[in-house]
């Protein structure tokens, strides 16, 4: 084929018949046809043979092309050929060609057939784009006509493979492809303003690409709920088995989500909005059902039968799924929409209630072992032995040693729990009564002795980097009450007790004033009128939240009764009695021969 020999220069030749001379014609153009379509084939298969720059085979096609569109114009719209939009359709069909062989290459795997595609796309686009398209007339915009043909059979590649049915690894890998790896491989190859235009548009149409996005969120949720729930059945297999394994749940629950929570915001952000929302309800579900089998595991007698140790570190095990397992749900929330907030907050309850369950019967197990320690505090022998304390030192520093196994912030939260309640047991036996103070001496003896016990406890909660330091004053401030002789000085140490420990009542300061010994009804009247006006100035006001209290959980049952009244002023009508300068005092006990109180 030579320049200028299209059969458009030969329509208006003399000397053949008609019918001759348009078959003729006729049969020329659909030879020329196969010839310029052939050439695009080839091209494109090796545009370094016959592509280029001034390449003179593609230089003729693109001459022709020109040609055939002048004559076009002459022959108006009837007897148009239009040779410039079948060159259109050779190049997207020879494209298809093109991207189909390169697919069926692969394996049946979505991701590699993709993976062939993105090559043959590059490979093509950018030998057209150095070498093919400026062998074209400008006029041609053949570059464009190339990525328009190539970008329909994409599609088209893309439409038929979604009408079959496609496992979830391939609907990622398309959804991936079609949202993030052709946007990225096209940028630098194309004009942006064409793509900006909308003239290529969606590779699939945005009903497709929502069907495939729902499809995915639907088996995440059934494959997601069927694995975590064998996950937690195997797990509880092993609580109540005959020996200690390590536990990989949190790290299997973890990593089964984040499969999908990781995948989904590459393709979109909206698409990872919803798989992090469809995620996180489904450990929802799954920590509901993990705390409703920890309580069943601590509910069975069978559990009992354990060693204390297995029992121990099991329990020590289900707490530290918590954190990694919160963590997670928290993140899968900041990701989603706003309506996880209900489900984020549901995973939170259950593993707080999990927490708190263990942490319950670690507490439980400890103070049983610590009980008999505590028993011996605030006995005559406690003044001149540190036995009892020696032993709730060595105990808790023993046990915290296994407790180190617990992640930090529940452990942080056992440990306080562990330090709140230590000191609970410490003052119950004080406040009970045990001890009776008959001078200032003893009063002297028994506030040292609190002193330095609490110091010992404050350094041992240290050592084991509790963080209720508001504990640390509530010893040293009762020892002050014992210590003090003058009443304001008494009133204000009052004072500072029920400010910094507002669950603190009247009875628990007249147990103290028992046991200094003080029997003035005038001295007990003021000092109890400021426990009083405290009290009643925090009436409304919320309770301390649990790991707050402190004298809540120390009862003083004992009624009140008048101290110091002749007996014929203990006979008057209560009424009578209640005088601003007549004090209520709890009524003593008989004294037990069996628990008989200490007298320093």
């Amino acid at each position: 084929m030579t320049s200028g020999s299209s059969p458009s220069s030969l329509e208006g030749g003399r000397g053949l018949p008609e019918g001759r001379r348009a078959r003729d014609v006729t049969l020329l153009y659909e030879a020329l046809q196969r010839e310029l379509w052939a050439l695009v084939r080839e091209t494109l298969a090796d545009p370094g043979a016959t592509g280029g720059p001034g390449g003179a085979p593609l230089t003729q096609l693109g001459q022709v092309l020109a040609q055939e569109e002048e004559a076009d114009g002459r022959r108006g719209p009837g007897a148009a050929r239009r040779f410039r939009a079948r060159w259109a359709e050779a190049v997207a069909q020879v494209a298809g060609e093109r991207l189909e062989e390169a697919a069926r290459t692969e394996a049946e795997a979505m991701a590699g057939r993709l993976e062939a595609l993105r090559s043959r796309l590059r490979e093509d686009m950018g030998a057209v784009r150095t070498r093919l398209a400026p062998a074209y007339p400008p006029s041609l915009g053949a570059f464009g006509v190339y990525l328009r043909g190539y970008h329909g059979a994409l599609s088209d590649w893309l439409r038929k493979a979604t009408y079959h049915w496609l496992p979830l690894a391939d609907r990622y890998a398309l959804l991936y492809w079609h949202n993030q790896v052709y946007p990225r491989e096209i940028s630098g190859l194309v004009n942006m303003v064409a793509l900006e235009n909308g003239q290529l548009g969606p590779l699939l149409p945005a009903e497709t690409v929502r069907s495939l996005e729902d499809e995915c969120v639907t088996d995440v949720k059934a494959q997601t709920r069927a694995a975590l729930l064998q996950t937690l059945q195997e797990e509880e297999e092993q609580w109540i088995g005959a020996e200690d394994q390590p536990s990989s749940l949190a790290q299997d629950v973890c990593e089964l989500l984040e499969e999908h929570t990781d995948q989904a915001p590459r393709i979109s952000q909206e698409f990872g909005e919803r798989m992090a929302h469809c995620c996180l309800g489904g450990l929802a579900e799954f920590l509901q059902s993990f705390q409703q089998r920890v309580e069943r595991f601590h509910e069975n007698p069978s559990v009992r039968e354990l060693p204390p140790d297995s029992y121990i570190s099991r329990t020590i095990t289900l707490v530290n799924c918590g954190p990694p397992l919160r963590a997670l749900a928290e993140r899968l929330a900041r990701v989603g929409p706003p309506e996880s907030e209900p489900a984020r907050e549901a995973a939170a309850n259950a593993l707080d209630r999990v927490t708190r369950l263990c942490h319950r019967v670690l507490a439980d197990l400890l103070f049983q072992e610590l009980q008999p320690h505590f028993s011996k505090l605030m006995r005559r022998k406690w003044l001149t032995s540190s036995e009892a304390l020696d032993g709730i030192v060595g105990t808790l520093g023993a046990q915290a040693l296994a407790l180190r196994r617990m992640h930090d912030q529940p452990y942080q939260a056992l440990v306080g729990e562990l330090h709140r309640r230590a000191l609970v047991e410490y003052v119950r036996p004080l406040l009970r009564g045990r001890l009776r103070c008959r001078s200032a001496r003893s009063r002297s003896r028994v506030a040292g002795r609190l002193r330095d016990e609490a110091a010992q406890l404050q350094r041992l909660f240290r050592r084991l980097e509790s963080q209720a330091s508001w504990l640390d004053a509530v010893v040293p401030h009762l020892a002050e009450v014992l210590h003090l002789e003058d009443t304001p000085s008494i009133q204000v140490e009052v004072g500072v007790l029920v400010r910094d420990y507002p669950d603190i009542r009247r009875k628990h300061v007249a147990a103290l004033l028992d046991v200094r010994g003080l029997r003035s009804a005038a001295a007990r009247h003021e000092i109890l009128a400021v426990a009083r006006d405290l009290e009643q100035s925090a009436e409304g006001a919320p309770a301390p939240p649990r790991d707050r209290a402190f004298f809540a959980d120390i009862p003083v049952p004992r009624p009140p009764f008048c101290l110091g009244l002749p007996l014929p002023l203990a006979r008057l009508p209560l009424d009578r009695l209640a005088r601003p300068h007549l004090a209520c005092l709890p009524r003593p006990r008989p004294r037990s021969p069996a628990r008989p109180r200490a007298q320093p």
